[in-house]
């Protein structure tokens, strides 16, 4: 399985410290063939770190969509990616799921009981992201959001019981090196790499998820 945060290594691709977000956009557009659009970005004020976005109270400074039309800014090409961050050269990266990918977003510990899982069941992952609110997103295949319910259903459990989200069209997750204000920035659990290239459909994770979900719902 690929090296996760906290088992074996931090490695993250691409690298995150001394690298420009403008490059690391356009490799997940140039490598990943992902769609990307540019979010908000962090400002310095009165000492401080205050999201763009002008709300001293953001819930995501920083990392949240800049423009209502986010989704028709969102783009594959390169060569757009690069211009739209040489514009903004601190914007957050933002990948809209239900395009190249969805995503399914679960607590930070039953995330990673769900990867030891996998682990031994051998499961073939796609990349997954570690937020600094402590959850964690496992790309899957797009088209995961209209199963999931179901399948949580025929696994035993009640999909409002459970702190399991598939995130399809519609919406976004923040693609590191985002940062989220003072708490940190978004790392790779499982970092993109040529291997895990082609991703999981959701019916092969769902299991390990649902159960590390449901087994924190009972704590």
């Amino acid at each position: 399985m690929e090296e996760t945060i906290g088992v074996t290594s931090a490695a993250q691709i691409p690298k995150q410290r001394g690298e420009a977000l403008l490059d690391t956009a356009v490799r997940y557009a140039e490598e990943r063939h992902w769609d990307i659009f540019p979010g908000t970005w962090l400002e310095s004020a009165e000492g401080a770190e205050r999201c763009s976005c002008g709300d001293p109270a953001c819930a995501s400074p920083g990392a949240h969509p800049a423009r209502e039309d986010w989704a028709t800014q969102a783009t594959g090409s390169a060569t757009v990616a690069r211009r739209l961050w040489q514009k903004q050269p601190k914007a957050s990266i933002l990948l809209p799921t239900g395009r190249t990918f969805d995503a399914i977003d679960v607590p930070e510990t039953a995330g990673f009981l769900a990867l030891a899982r996998m682990e031994r069941m051998e499961l073939t992952l796609g990349p997954v992201t570690c937020t600094p609110d402590r959850r964690m997103q496992f790309f899957v295949l797009p088209g995961a959001a209209a199963k999931v319910p179901d399948l949580v259903r025929k696994l035993g459990w009640a999909p409002a019981g459970i702190d399991l989200i598939a995130l399809g069209e519609g919406t976004y997750v923040a693609a590191p090196p985002t940062r989220f204000g003072a708490s940190g920035a978004v790392q790779w659990a499982c970092r993109p790499t040529a291997a895990n290239r082609w991703l999981p459909d959701v019916e092969e994770i769902i299991s390990p998820l649902a159960y590390a979900c449901g087994r924190e719902a009972r704590r």
